[in-house]
């Protein structure tokens, strides 16, 4: 076979396994969380938390998220915020919202991208850590994708683990976890600390 015809194969499988995922999803009833959102804890770790307001109108459209959660977390000389979308459902060929689209809408400049481990369920993973500026106002952000079953990084591979798992468990079911902190020296310390805490949250929160 080609190497042309192989693409073509390809592209033709990937084509009839969206299209298959799609039509499943439609059937299949939204996951609700073990654990609401809002159940997740305003002391965790020494860190207090309080409510920040919600996105606009606009935002929660293009978010189009089922629930969510957004939060500023303070402790003596720290500040962090703290933002959490929840999808219930998803289908092949959408995407959650991706930082990197929504922190450029809301003027932040992405100068840097990099990545950070964040342990989890003995394992290390890879989550995405942006370094952002909006005027003399310059931040780090840590973000993943999380779901039932792992934590991801990258946006593409989401996609790919979304049509495996909608084939074989069942399930599409998908969080963004995102927190924005102040760019001073030993924060990266601190800030994966508490996304730490974070991930087990939200693990505790899919399970049923």
């Amino acid at each position: 076979m080609s190497r042309l015809s192989f693409l073509a194969v390809l592209t033709g499988l990937m084509l009839a396994a969206t299209l298959a995922v799609s039509l499943a999803a439609d059937k299949r009833k939204p996951d609700v969380l073990a654990r609401p959102l809002e159940q997740i804890p305003m002391r965790l770790g020494g860190w207090t938390g309080s409510t920040l307001p919600p996105p606009s109108s606009r935002e929660l459209s293009v978010l189009a998220a089922d629930s969510f959660l957004s939060r500023r977390y303070r402790k003596p000389g720290r500040d962090l915020d703290l933002f959490i979308a929840y999808y219930a459902t998803q289908k092949a060929g959408e995407s959650m919202h991706s930082p990197k689209n929504c922190l450029p809408g809301a003027g932040w400049e992405i100068y840097e991208y990099g990545s950070a481990e964040l342990p989890f369920r003995g394992s290390l993973d890879t989550i995405n850590r942006f370094r952002i500026r909006n005027g003399a106002a310059d931040q780090l952000a840590f973000y993943w994708y999380q779901t039932r079953d792992r934590i991801i990084a990258n946006e593409y591979l989401g996609k790919l683990f979304l049509l495996t798992d909608a084939l074989t468990k069942g399930h599409t079911s998908g969080s963004i976890v995102r927190i924005v902190v102040p760019d001073t020296p030993e924060i990266d310390r601190d800030t994966l600390a508490f996304a730490e805490i974070i991930a087990s949250e939200m693990g505790g929160a899919f399970e049923r």
